[in-house]
């Protein structure tokens, strides 16, 4: 047995959110280029485009877990490991019971964020992480703030980008460290299994303003290439 080091965003929209605007193709495409080892595809209580990710993967050198981001009565949250999203609007702790039930992992993205559907601190409870680091930040302190409690409270803390636009995949993300056989032996369950035994890093930082532009540059030349590829030529 070998330890691997697996970098994995958990929170990514596609156009399956009513906010996102990428197909899942092109988005396990963009993290296969850019090195990502994993993704999870959370669209807001929609679960089919993530299934798609997770049968379009084995094109790619990218792992799809499965997963949801659900809006419970107090906020949002994230259950991954799970293939059928639970319903919207229970509570926060029925909600976890149920996906703790389908034998998922349950996240609190963005928390105290109200703005941004976050759950306030009251409400958290049995998760299995904490989001502490999304990269939907400003000045940065919700994600101190959410650092602060996780560790108070003993909760493993989670890096994400939150992406909606494929240039922002993998601008933050958990590392994780994993015993197997080889790399290509890694799974969506190890993956969970991982952050349920605590054995998480948090990466993500500011880019300077140029480099996020050069970045969103060549994702939109990527979007524009595969767009190419998929209109039909005369001939063909």
């Amino acid at each position: 047995m070998a330890e691997f080091s697996i970098s994995f965003d958990p929170h990514v929209h596609s156009e399956g959110s009513f906010d996102g605007k990428e197909p899942v193709e092109l988005i396990l495409q963009h993290a296969d280029d850019i090195g990502l080892d994993a993704i999870a595809i959370t669209d807001h209580d929609v679960i089919e485009y993530s299934l798609e990710a997770v049968e379009l993967a084995q094109d790619y050198d990218v792992i799809a877990v499965p997963g949801v981001e659900v809006s419970t009565k107090a906020g949002h949250l994230l259950g991954l490991g799970i293939e059928e999203k639970p319903p919207k609007k229970l509570p926060v702790a029925e909600t976890i019971e149920m996906i703790k039930a389908k034998g998922g992992t349950a996240i609190i993205p963005h928390p105290f964020q109200r703005m941004r559907h976050g759950i306030p601190r009251r409400k958290i409870t049995a998760c299995d992480g904490i989001e502490v680091y999304n990269a939907w930040l400003f000045t940065g302190y919700r994600n101190r703030q959410a650092a602060r409690y996780a560790k108070h409270h003993e909760f493993t803390g989670i890096a994400a980008s939150d992406a909606h636009r494929m240039g922002t995949v993998g601008r933050a993300y958990t590392e994780l460290e994993i015993e197997a056989e080889s790399r290509d032996d890694i799974t969506a369950e190890d993956i969970l299994q991982a952050i349920s035994n605590g054995d998480t890093g948090i990466q993500g930082r500011r880019k300077p303003i140029h480099t996020s532009a050069i970045d969103y540059t060549k994702a939109l030349l990527r979007k524009g290439r595969w767009l190419t590829d998929k209109i039909p030529h005369p001939g063909r």
